[in-house]
């Protein structure tokens, strides 16, 4: 086949990256190998466009095993145990095909944690839909909740924590982010460097289809009216043939057989051997004739870009490959000796008896496009709305428009499809500000949460990167671990558009401020670009996941009042900040002016402070004070517990609006025993802490002094009625 301008846009590539090609092989490529350049030099696969962004990101730290580069994160958490964890997003195939687009991002984020010896301990998702009135937002978010619980439910793996988020920006183009953590012994963790040369390569799990190709292709450019032609470049999934590869897998890993071990993510084939031999510096060569194919006359073509899902490429140790047959034929899995490494340093693939495609792999790998795009930064407009030229509202009545929105309303709808318990070790399921999952058999945990404000990073995304670290610091903070390292998921529109790179430049900036002053490392991560339609690109969305440690789990904190006539107080200083307020969006359609200050001292000096009392036991109930403001964040410790709170009105603020629905940061609700109320003041004053004592739990209310008193049970009402309407 004649290869001309028409095929090459075809294949995600521009004229000067093809006229690259050409310089590099010295010679036109055929179609196999345009294919496989396709493949490794798309946004997806090559991080061409964000590469020299992320290289900012601090990596690095006490706790940290492996960063990025590797198909997910390690962290140390003493005793020889390592948790494994990484996010990546399936934007596009859950817009297309939204069950099976779902399903196979929780595929494929679990197979990137057990490649690395680790058994998947909880599931995590970020999904952002469209306005709850677009004719598609419905049949999308049953369709991807459907996916989501469908593959962790089957393989057996709890979905502990997640956030659902509606908004206009993705009417044409929704996010699913999943996030996998796994547990590991520290000293059997594998890795995908290939390593000496005659080794054998091994296909082991599924065979291979024709789905999913050009998937990797497809993820790196922008939908168009013709987006629903794209469905056969969506993988299927089979959670259990995935089931039995994680079994046979970890049983490999009990011995000292393999080498190296790749998933078959984007891109396949042809990413697992490229990287495998690059990272490595070595050549492999394969026998594409030996490829076990699902159907009948698959070109070479078709099996190095197909994304069939369940598949891995391993590299054994010579004399292992009868041992490692006989455990995946044990677990009724294919196993076939595909190839060989060698020191050509090219990727070499045979088919009938002939060389259908060679090239050096450095030319797939590190020869790939850097872009440094050019990028303007964002000048962030100052508008405060006068309060007094809005029609007047009540507080209660303010509240009750939040709690029964989409974005705010109870979501069980959602949590109740996913199996939170399986494993039996989950301590605290979704609901909470983060989730607590024990380590198989001993007395430590880990917290997990997941976070993101795309309202935020539209309007000033460096302000925007730094909060949802910390907002995500905070999480984890408030049930009681200490944060240790992140991932995260960079979702964001067309990087050809100097507005849209600059948002990402920007909130990388954000991030890598507050990540360095925590000391909250990133491990592992994804972008996702070109995520819109017909040039109407989303809402800068980065997700963060992050990580920590409950090193004595006694019993698990959370943001549930414990007790009649305990003290609530609040830590950190409230300004009264309702730009970009939830309050000012649900009650009057107002999005404007700037995110609140992020100071990163207050962050850390208060969430330490924090983690302190609830170490010494002497705090009851904790909860972050983020999107909402405060009265949304007493409300959901009252709707989550049988007590209402009894609120004092401030004296020294000049609304009670901006007071109660200000989204100021680096806050935190803590309910205390009366009896230990002077020890934690002590503690507080010591540490230069401001803190304001904002009232006491009662029965049933939650009440403001002459302003409201709203019954407990009828807020539950209120907050439950969105969803079981929709």
């Amino acid at each position: 086949m004649e290869i001309d301008e028409k095929i090459i846009e075809k294949h995600g590539l521009k004229q000067e990256e093809y006229n690259s090609i050409l310089q590099l092989l010295k010679r036109k490529p055929n179609l196999l190998e345009l294919g496989i350049f396709s493949a490794m030099w798309n946004e997806h696969c090559s991080y061409k466009s964000s590469r020299i962004h992320l290289k900012k990101l601090p990596t690095k730290g006490k706790m940290i095993i492996q960063g990025p580069g590797e198909n997910a994160g390690v962290i140390d958490i003493g005793d020889n145990d390592a948790i494994v964890f990484k996010i990546e997003s399936h934007n596009h195939p859950s817009y297309i095909e939204p069950y099976q687009g779902a399903a196979t991002g929780v595929g494929g984020i679990l197979r990137d944690v057990f490649t690395m010896g680790a058994r998947p301990i909880a599931l995590l998702n970020s999904i952002h839909f469209g306005d709850t009135s677009h004719p598609k937002t419905k049949n999308l978010l049953n369709g991807v909740v459907s996916g989501i619980g469908g593959y962790g439910n089957c393989i057996g793996i709890p979905t502990v924590a997640g956030e659902t988020k509606f908004n206009e920006t993705y009417n044409e183009n929704i996010l699913v982010n999943a996030m996998a953590v796994g547990h590991v012994n520290k000293n059997k963790i594998f890795y995908s460097k290939a390593k000496g040369l005659n080794k054998s390569v091994v296909y082991v799990g599924s065979k291979t289809g024709r789905d999913g190709i050009h998937g990797a292709s497809m993820a790196s450019a922008e939908f168009d009216e013709n987006s629903e032609e794209k469905k056969p470049t969506v993988q299927v999934g089979d959670p259990f043939t995935e089931k039995l590869l994680l079994e046979a897998c970890l049983e490999l890993m009990k011995d000292d057989s393999i080498i190296a071990i790749q998933d078959m993510g984007a891109a396949g084939l042809t990413s697992s051997s490229v990287e495998m031999a690059s990272k490595g510096s070595l050549g492999i060569e394969l026998d594409l004739d030996k490829v076990p194919c699902r159907e009948d006359n698959m070109t070479p073509y078709e099996m190095m870009l197909s994304e069939s899902q369940e598949r891995m490429l391993i590299i054994l140790e010579d004399g292992k490959e009868n041992h490692a047959r006989k455990i995946f034929e044990k677990w009724d899995l294919d196993f076939v000796i595909i190839g060989k490494t060698n020191n050509t340093k090219n990727l070499t693939l045979k088919f009938k008896n002939k060389i259908e495609g060679e090239i050096p792999i450095e030319f797939l790998a590190s020869k790939a496009p850097v872009y440094e795009r050019k990028w303007v930064k964002k000048k962030p407009k100052e508008k405060r709305t006068d309060l007094k030229k809005l029609k007047k509202i009540k507080l209660e009545d303010a509240l009750i428009k939040i709690l029964s929105s989409p974005n705010y309303s109870n979501k069980s709808w959602i949590t109740s499809q996913y199996d939170q318990m399986v494993m039996c070790d989950t301590i605290q399921k979704s609901g909470a500000d983060a989730a607590i999952v024990r380590i198989h058999n001993k007395d430590k945990a880990i917290a997990v949460s997941v976070d993101s404000s795309a309202n935020y990073c539209k309007s000033f995304p460096l302000i925007g990167g730094r909060q949802i670290v910390c907002e995500n610091w905070r999480n984890l903070i408030s049930v009681g671990a200490s944060p240790i390292a992140i991932t995260n998921c960079l979702n964001f529109g067309n990087p050809e558009n100097k507005e849209i790179m600059g948002e990402f430049a920007e909130c990388i900036q954000g991030i890598k401020e507050a990540c360095e002053f925590l000391n909250y490392p990133v491990v592992s991560g994804n972008v996702s670009f070109y995520n819109g339609t017909n040039n109407k690109n989303i809402d800068p969305t980065p997700v963060i996941g992050g990580v920590g440690l409950i090193s004595n789990i006694s019993k698990p904190l959370n943001h549930r009042l414990k007790m009649e006539k305990s003290i609530i107080l609040l830590i950190g200083k409230t300004f009264g900040h309702l730009q970009q307020s939830c309050f000012l969006k649900e009650n009057y359609s107002i999005i404007e002016g700037l995110p609140p200050e992020v100071n990163l001292v207050n962050e850390k000096n208060n969430g330490e402070i924090i983690l302190k009392l609830i170490k010494k036991n002497l705090v009851l109930s904790a909860h972050d004070v983020s999107s909402g403001g405060l009265l949304v964040a007493l409300s959901e410790m009252a709707i989550n517990s049988n007590f209402g709170i009894k609120i004092l009105k401030p004296k020294k603020l000049r609304n009670l609006f901006e007071y109660f629905f200000g989204e100021d940061q680096g806050r935190y609700l803590i309910e205390v025993d009366e009896s230990k109320v002077g020890l934690v003041n002590e503690i507080l004053n010591e540490n230069k802490i401001y803190y304001e004592n904002i009232g006491n739990t009662q029965k049933n209310y939650l009440e403001i002094k002459n302003e409201f008193k709203i019954n407990v049970k009828d807020l539950y009402k209120i907050n439950n009625s969105w969803y079981n309407n929709y």
